[in-house]
């Protein structure tokens, strides 16, 4: 009797269990039927090959499977003007709107509390309200990996780095790129160079030769989004680890590997929730395990050995047991910075970055 009645109740529980699921999935399909409109606000073009591009992949990929129209306004100055393209967007029947760069805070704030009824997102922001998130993944952690690519690919153990800004951003960045290069070949330096843009293709390719001419640099990586660095390097016929999207079939000769973003990870389940009703407010800041970071498909110019290498590491990412920022970690300048057994919180690793760890070398540090 007892057996039976144990078989009833787990019968009965699996079919309440499907009812709910489909019930569920009856609603994500109800609520799809009608097109949302959505607007995008780009700091750059949505074919730059690069971080421009890599959003528009994610948001098309988002819109076929959740029945978006998307408005796309590119090329949109980070200035009080960027208000006015939002307004339009809000008066073309955009429900939810979002801004790729960090420079439409001010503006996304102010248009935010305007507009209460409006789902606002902002990529690498840092201020939220009830009808304003923010997001960045946690890129740092590819570029750890293909640190480690780094390290072992140099024959000259000097590695070029083409940055945009020392913010925390870019500094976490070369911070866990070098950390990547160090952890499999400690003799290896890496020489930083800023630009002073993003996107800027001269700026970016004159700091590229720069570091070129100044160093025996046989590998060069970025935090730009420019492709120039790209370009230089193949010119020279240096190895190259690129930013944001997979460029290897533009640079066949030359391109190893990148950081790249899988976005629709982060724009799928967050807009199936302003649909729903179910919006958030906070900071997202997802890593490797949702998917929303990855690194590229390794070319056939990276040398044997190191696929295996960058596996282990990646494996001790994902299951938790590692993460790039764990002690001991020592400064540039001989400072113990996180202590062993310790690890940077994400509050210190988001604002207070703004030192480097041994083995980098930035302008005018020799």
């Amino acid at each position: 009797m007892k057996k039976i009645l144990i078989t009833i109740i787990t019968f009965a529980c699996v079919i309440v269990a499907g009812i709910f699921w489909i019930h569920i999935n009856q609603q994500e399909t109800d609520i799809t039927k009608t097109q949302t409109k959505v607007g995008f606000i780009l700091n750059g073009k949505a074919d730059d090959n690069s971080w421009g591009e890599s959003h528009y992949i994610g948001m098309e990929k988002s819109a076929e499977e959740l029945n978006l129209n998307v408005i796309y306004r590119e090329n949109v100055p980070e200035d009080d003007s960027c208000r006015d393209v939002m307004e339009e967007l809000i008066k073309d029947g955009c429900k939810i709107l979002i801004c790729n760069s960090f420079g439409y805070g001010t503006w996304e704030l102010e248009c935010a509390k305007d507009h209460p009824e409006i789902y606002f997102f902002h990529a690498t922001g840092v201020e939220q309200m009830d009808n304003l998130a923010t997001y960045f993944g946690r890129i740092y952690q590819m570029r750890y990996l293909s640190g480690i690519v780094a390290g072992m690919q140099t024959e000259t153990n000097e590695i070029g780095y083409v940055a945009s800004f020392p913010i925390a951003e870019v500094n976490r960045g070369i911070n866990a790129f070098t950390l990547g290069v160090r952890s499999v070949n400690p003799e290896a330096k890496v020489y930083v160079k800023w630009s002073n843009s993003w996107t800027g293709e001269e700026e970016n390719a004159e700091a590229t030769i720069e570091l070129i001419q100044d160093h025996n640099i046989d590998v060069i990586a970025m935090h730009t989004d420019a492709s120039s660095p790209l370009e230089i390097a193949d010119q020279y016929g240096i190895w190259s680890i690129g930013y944001n999207l997979d460029n290897s079939e533009r640079f066949p000769d030359t391109y190893l590997t990148a950081p790249v973003w899988n976005w629709e990870c982060f724009y799928e389940p967050r807009i199936l929730e302003c649909l729903q009703g179910r919006f958030e407010g906070i900071y997202y800041w997802e890593g490797v395990e949702t998917g929303i970071v990855d690194l590229a498909s390794f070319t056939d110019n990276v040398k044997p050995g190191i696929a295996e290498k960058v596996e282990e590491a990646r494996s001790r990412l994902m299951d938790g047991t590692f993460d790039v920022f764990y002690g001991p970690i020592t400064d540039n300048e001989g400072n113990v910075r996180v202590k062993e057994g310790q690890s940077m919180t994400d509050a210190a690793m988001l604002n207070n970055f703004f030192w480097y760890v041994e083995g980098v070398i930035t302008d005018g540090s020799e």
